[in-house]
């Protein structure tokens, strides 16, 4: 029971991290292959905070997140600038020299080594709090002004400034939101694992969220939390396959780019009025049947 609760709590995690980049990547239309290195800054600035300066937990997250939006500011302040695939390269650049950087700061955080000795603070119940309102804040994101103006200019961008969109001022409200929240999932998983080392924060858990993205659906929130369940429980219950993790992704991508290309949902949503048609498609559809 214990293994599953634990599976269940790092299933949340995950889904914090996947909002973050659902934000970036399904709203905004930027791919960073480097959000995972915000993961890690919330995770080594909060336990430094707790660990060696003595800090209460809450205050020591509140600020590891506010330093994480901090710098990302300064990370995005160029690149926000750049075409989509340029974004790519730039994030991936800072993610590894990240983790170059935490390898070798062996005396403020372990290094290689790894940075141990976090209280476990965090639990199951104080996850699915975190995890339910942050999809909820990232469902009124998309909703709101700033979220229409991302699809907007996701999908012309020189359409999207035409109609007088601050484009790269909407580009950086949806960076720094998604390293909010990457940032604060890398604080709750320091706190419920109790240990980090930079290995963990690499650019392959980056491209693990942009493909847990495109897998539900490329402009769904439903399907990005449906996917992000699908793919870190699934593995984490075949664990005796671990060493296979990449290529069942690989071959995931494989499958959804030639039968799905637009995701397991697409751009469907899990709201009451779509439910709603749902059933009546269904009842209309079995009215006929029975009608021939």
């Amino acid at each position: 029971m214990q293994f599953y609760l634990s599976v269940l709590t790092l299933t949340l995690i995950t889904i914090i991290g996947v909002a973050g980049v659902y934000v970036l990547t399904s709203l905004a239309g930027m791919f960073s292959l480097g959000q995972a290195a915000f993961m890690a800054i919330g995770a080594y600035a909060s336990g430094i905070l707790v660990v060696k300066l003595n800090w209460p937990f809450l205050p020591a997250a509140i600020l590891a997140v506010l330093i994480s939006v901090i710098i990302g500011f300064f990370v995005g302040l160029p690149t926000v600038k750049l075409r989509r695939d340029y974004i790519s390269l730039v994030t991936l650049g800072f993610g590894e020299a990240l983790t170059a950087i935490l390898n070798q700061m062996t005396g403020l955080t372990g290094g290689a080594a790894g940075f141990s000795g976090f209280p476990k603070v965090i639990s199951f119940p104080i996850v699915l709090v975190a995890a339910i309102i942050c999809v909820i804040l990232v469902a009124f994101f998309k909703k709101s002004k700033y979220g229409r103006q991302c699809i907007a200019l996701k999908g012309d961008e020189l359409a999207a400034k035409a109609m007088g969109i601050n484009v790269p001022k909407v580009k950086m409200i949806a960076f720094l939101f998604s390293v909010a929240l990457v940032s604060l999932s890398g604080v709750l998983y320091a706190f419920y694992v109790t240990y980090v080392d930079p290995t963990l924060f690499g650019w392959k858990l980056s491209g693990e969220w942009v493909i847990m993205n495109f897998f539900g659906g490329v402009s769904s929130l439903t399907g990005s939390i449906l996917s992000a369940i699908i793919l870190t429980a699934l593995p984490e219950m075949l664990r005796f396959l671990s060493d296979f993790r990449m290529v069942f992704y690989a071959v995931v991508v494989l499958l959804v780019l030639n039968f799905k290309p637009a995701g397991l949902l697409g751009t469907w949503e899990l709201t009451p009025k779509n439910v709603k048609k749902l059933f009546q498609k269904k009842k209309e559809g079995t009215h006929a049947s029975s009608g021939k």
